[in-house]
């Protein structure tokens, strides 16, 4: 299993999850996915567990607390994306009519994180490392592989990420609906969904895909065991995804690549 020892600036490099139940949560995606989940030593602070693959990390599981929850604030998966400042990038950001959702913190000797909201609604998160620089396995088996942004506004949303973090465009002719992958020196490492009417009321908002084995097989287990699947497998160019959620509805979605179908 091929091990990051870094991230370049404007690279996802981590995902965690945000909880309704964190000792439930870890027990779904042991079963699910075959992680480990580390509890770690917050010091006083918010419970907080490390998913590794292999005995490597491959993202992060905390939870909401009590207040959130009576808010009615979802479960869900969070992407980050390497910054060398998150003061910086705040500042930057914020001028292009982002909002602070959660300011700039430093979480141990870690690292300093900060959540944003951009200009089309959607929710992401900066990460700037000091000990910790990201998870150690991608776009490996039951590894983070693919971000996606699902917005109403692809170009706005283009106009705000592109300058941010050195990302560019390209449209992707095979998707029904407007889609413009995110690349970096040539490498594909997400995209921008454009989001019509029949979504309702549903907010934009990033989705983090995991690399799979078996999409068909994953599904069924994820259902099995207290999981939802929001979307059937179905075949894409690419391979073959399938939309879920988790025990407490935390969406995320499975992909098989045709490379290893072979």
């Amino acid at each position: 299993m091929p091990q990051r020892t870094g991230y370049r600036p404007g690279e996802f490099c981590w995902v965690d999850l945000a909880s309704h139940g964190i000792d439930e949560t870890a027990d779904f995606y042991q079963t699910l996915f075959g992680w480990s989940c580390e509890k770690q030593d917050t010091q006083g602070g918010p419970p907080y567990g490390i998913f590794c693959s292999g005995g490597k990390e491959v993202g992060g599981l905390g939870e909401l607390n009590d207040e959130m929850k009576a808010q009615g604030v979802p479960a869900s998966w969070n992407t980050y994306v390497n910054v060398e400042s998150v003061e910086d990038t705040i500042a930057k950001a914020t001028a292009s009519g982002a909002t602070i959702v959660v300011p700039a913190m430093q979480i141990m000797d870690s690292g300093w994180l900060a959540f944003l909201q951009d200009p089309t609604g959607g929710v992401f998160a900066l990460w700037q490392k000091n000990q910790h620089f990201g998870s150690a396995v991608r776009d490996e088996p039951v590894s983070a592989t693919w971000h996606e942004l699902a917005t109403r506004d692809n170009d706005a949303a283009k106009k705000f990420y592109g300058p941010l973090f050195g990302w560019e465009f390209g449209p992707n002719p095979d998707s029904p609906s407007p889609y413009d992958i995110i690349s970096m020196d040539g490498e594909q490492r997400g995209g921008f969904l454009q989001m019509t009417e029949e979504w309702g009321e549903i907010p934009p908002h990033w989705t983090v895909y995991f690399n799979v084995e078996d999409v068909d097989a994953t599904a069924a287990k994820a259902a099995e065991i207290g999981g939802r699947i929001n979307c059937p497998a179905f075949d894409i160019p690419v391979g073959r995804i399938a939309m879920l959620a988790d025990c407490h509805g935390a969406a995320f979605t499975v992909i098989q690549l045709n490379s290893q179908k072979e």
